[in-house]
């Protein structure tokens, strides 16, 4: 124990917390403790306002009880170039090209570089499990696409909502948000989700089968 406070450069009143488990649920779990802490304990004037651009998120995550990777974020974002050959080797090392743009903890935007080769899309598809014959029926359109020569391509969504919070003040987005939907889902402006004119689904092939 001597070691391990000598180690963590702990001193009186120091609190040293150890977690066992897989990585990604005990990154998990201190992330959300870490956050508690200084929530209770580090509060930042509301009008002190810290940027941070967050990149490079890794590309896939593993499911320890499937014993098998999924996407961190979705297929479609393109792999760091330096980390193209270790998609099928080595998953776990794969960053991808996102980037978020956070302040005061909350993310104001997020975006990503899409994969514009067939190639590399089709790797991806490997690597999380899909066979050629799925990808083809799920996202055939797609990869034929790419044959014709897609651009590189990306872009960002910003948190409109998210900023008004962040710079009027408020609890929740709820307060910028133009439509809020209840807690059941529902819309108080005009009642939506309601009741569909069969005419409507008839037109769309679909009927209604109850509930399940």
């Amino acid at each position: 124990m001597g070691r391990l406070i000598k180690a963590a450069g702990a001193e009186e009143g120091a609190l040293l917390l150890l977690a066992s488990g897989p990585r990604a649920v005990v990154q998990r779990a201190l992330g959300h403790l870490r956050v508690q802490i200084g929530g209770s304990h580090g509060k930042l004037d509301p009008k002190d306002y810290r940027f941070v651009w967050v990149h490079q998120f890794p590309l896939f995550e593993r499911l320890e009880e499937r014993n098998a990777w999924a996407p961190a974020h979705h297929i479609f974002t393109m792999p760091l170039d330096e980390h193209l050959a270790h998609l099928t080797t080595d998953p776990g090392r794969v960053h991808a090209q996102l980037y978020d743009l956070a302040a005061n903890g909350q993310e104001l935007a997020s975006g990503s570089i899409r994969i514009h080769r067939k190639d590399i899309q089709e790797k991806v598809m490997e690597v999380i499990g899909m066979t050629p014959e799925e990808a083809k029926e799920k996202f055939g359109f797609l990869l034929e696409a790419f044959e014709y020569g897609a651009p590189p391509h990306g872009g960002i969504a910003l948190g409109l909502d998210r900023l008004v919070v962040l710079f009027h003040g408020g609890d929740s987005i709820r307060d910028a948000i133009a439509f809020p939907k209840t807690a059941r889902a529902t819309s108080l402006m005009d009642d939506a989700p309601a009741p569909i004119d069969p005419a409507d689904l008839k037109e769309l092939h679909l009927k209604i089968l109850g509930s399940p």
